[in-house]
């Protein structure tokens, strides 16, 4: 089954997939200038893939967890899927991001923090 991952956020969308299960690869992710342009560039991407299923990070716990949520379940709505969607808790995932690619790379505003979470998000659905 053919499976992503999504970590919306204000600025930046991360995507991630799984084509076989096991392994998760990240994607580039989607720089947003409106809701409107990235959800049609998420939709083109889970088209392209043939994604079957799809996991989107919410966040639990913390000051704007409602706030958040709202507003992602709002961009997930305008993506007008028919596969499955299942809401994953993305808790600490940019912060686990962070840590596992310090060093690895300078950690700029193009999104591949953004797509690790999402990496992250999907493996925690896949164990």
């Amino acid at each position: 089954m053919k499976v992503a991952s999504i970590d919306v956020g204000l600025k930046r969308v991360g995507l991630a997939l799984c084509l076989d299960g096991k392994i998760v690869f990240p994607q580039d992710a989607i720089l947003r200038k409106n809701r409107n342009q990235a959800s049609r560039d998420v939709k083109a991407f889970l088209d392209e893939w043939e994604i079957e299923k799809v996991i989107v990070g919410l966040p639990k716990g913390g000051s704007t967890q409602d706030e958040m949520e709202r507003r992602i379940k709002h961009f997930i709505s305008l993506l007008n899927l028919d596969i499955k969607i299942i809401y994953q808790d993305e808790y600490g995932s940019s912060i686990e991001a962070k840590e596992l690619t310090k060093g690895l790379f300078r950690h700029k505003k193009d999104g591949k923090i953004d797509s690790i979470s999402a990496k992250i998000i999907l493996e925690r659905w896949l164990k």
